[in-house]
């Protein structure tokens, strides 16, 4: 996914439903009616997937990584975002 191609979603305030997929065969985001779907290649232990969804996510919005913050769902599939 290109850089900003969901910057539609990155107003302040907004909170983003994800559904996370670790150890996957590729990084990426994608969009769908439910929320988004995110791939990432790393293991879910000592919150490095947490790390990489944080990063591909602030990339694909578009915004620093800075600016997301993990709401819900820190050792779940089913995460929140929300951008400050």
């Amino acid at each position: 996914m290109k850089k900003g191609a969901l910057a539609h979603l990155a107003t302040p305030g907004a909170e983003l439903v994800l559904r996370v997929t670790p150890k996957a065969s590729r990084n990426a985001v994608e969009e769908t009616p439910a929320g988004l779907r995110v791939w990432v290649t790393t293991v879910p232990e000592d919150g490095k997937a947490n790390k990489a969804v944080t990063r591909l996510l602030a990339d694909a919005l578009g915004v620093a990584k800075s600016r997301l913050t993990l709401v819900r769902g820190a050792a779940s599939r089913d995460k929140v975002f929300r951008l400050d």
